[in-house]
């Protein structure tokens, strides 16, 4: 097989988890229709009844921002909350090609237009079905995100770093990929025996404590939706989260790695909390995208996912910068504003947000706040301290 082919194969097989009978969604950019075309190949010959595509394109949404009337920014077709609605439940998986083709092609635009158009209704709704779609989120070599990643167009390049990072240059990438799921297992159960009040992190411009509820448990990048089917929702999965205390993190914390999120390249952020609320935000570049985006809803300024991730995960072994949250995300310890996830909660089934105590919001940003210079620690209810990573390695 090719890599192509590989990478389909794995996408459909341990991303999607595809089973037979059931439709395969496809959410590609136009730049990425090469791929899409092998996720078909590869999900009718799973079984797939039906592959259905929806097509993005950067430079229309460009145009949009730009162009489009200033009481229109925000409007969403009915039809596309349909299509969405449609596809929750059991029949059908979505997978979604989630890096933009040229990552920084919004960094001149309008931040308050581009947050109306981003940040709309269907957005919204998603993130409300958000348990109830059987989702994966992958990535896909473009020669702007290699030219981000390289300075320059070198999409063969950025193909090697991709097919290392995500096994496909070993034989079998799906038991490749089981076995490493099962290692970072292994590091959740010790970190829920640890029974952590908080977790804390130390280094260059950081000294922040995030608080964890007694019910919040630490889990690995299995995900499975309401109605049961366990997937990998980001390949490739590197991380160990959970769920936070929305009202417990205090301190202040600098990005140790760029952030791109919705075309527009925020670089040195620093954001500082009080009472769980991000009561500061300055950044080198993009601070007013951050802020755009913090503003949509009081939950926004508040933190819904907290994940550590080691230096044995082959994106951080690259030691490049992605320009691309899947990837970055995967390579560092990160914190996400935002909506919370309701799995990591024990007893989370058949209960809101509200009632587990966990934070709402239609936004979700992650940030990457850990390196080898970062010290993270865990703190027991009875404020006693146990080293978590010291320089990328596990302590425990």
């Amino acid at each position: 097989m090719d890599r192509l082919e590989r990478y389909a194969d794995l996408t459909v097989r341990v991303g999607a988890n595809l089973q037979r009978g059931q439709d395969l969604v496809v959410v590609a950019w136009v730049e990425q229709a090469d791929f899409v075309r092998a996720l078909a190949r590869a999900g009718y010959a799973a079984g797939a009844r039906h592959v259905d595509v929806w097509y993005r394109d950067q430079h229309v949404l460009e145009a949009q921002v730009e162009l489009a009337p200033e009481d229109a920014l925000e409007w969403v077709p009915e039809w596309e909350f349909t299509r969405m609605r449609s596809i929750a439940g059991p029949h059908a998986v979505m997978v979604s090609l989630a890096n933009e083709p040229e990552p920084m092609l919004f960094q001149e635009l309008d931040a308050g237009r581009l947050s109306r158009v981003q940040n709309n209704a269907l957005r919204d709704l998603r993130t409300e079905l958000l348990g109830d779609i059987a989702w994966t989120v992958v990535g896909y070599p473009t020669p702007g995100w290699a030219s981000a990643v390289f300075g320059e167009p070198d999409v063969d390049r950025l193909w090697e770093v991709f097919a290392h990072c995500l096994r496909l240059d070993t034989p079998d990438p799906a038991a490749a990929w089981q076995a490493r799921i099962d290692e970072l297992q292994q590091q959740a159960q010790r970190l829920n025996d640890l029974a952590l009040d908080a977790v804390r992190f130390r280094g260059p411009g950081t000294d922040l404590t995030v608080g964890l509820l007694p019910a919040s448990r630490w889990l690995t990048g299995l995900g499975t939706s309401t109605f049961g089917h366990t997937r990998a929702p980001n390949l490739p999965t590197e991380e160990i989260f959970t769920t936070p205390d929305p009202t417990r993190t205090s301190g202040f914390v600098r990005a140790t790695k760029p952030l791109v999120r919705d075309g527009v390249l925020v670089e040195g952020l620093r954001m500082r909390f009080e009472a769980g609320e991000i009561v500061e935000v300055e950044a080198d570049s993009g601070a007013e995208s951050v802020r755009e985006e913090l503003a949509i809803d009081p939950g926004a300024r508040r933190l819904g996912e907290l994940a550590l991730v080691d230096g044995s995960s082959r994106i951080g072994e690259t030691g490049l910068v992605f320009y691309d949250t899947l990837f970055d995300e995967n390579s560092a310890c990160h914190v996400a504003y935002g909506v919370a996830y309701t799995n990591p909660i024990e007893g989370f089934e058949g209960k809101s947000r509200a009632e587990l105590g966990i934070n709402e919001s239609s936004v979700h940003t992650d940030f990457m706040v850990g390196g080898p210079e970062v010290d993270v620690d865990g703190i027991a209810a009875d404020g006693s301290v146990v080293p978590l990573l010291r320089q990328n390695a596990w302590q425990i």
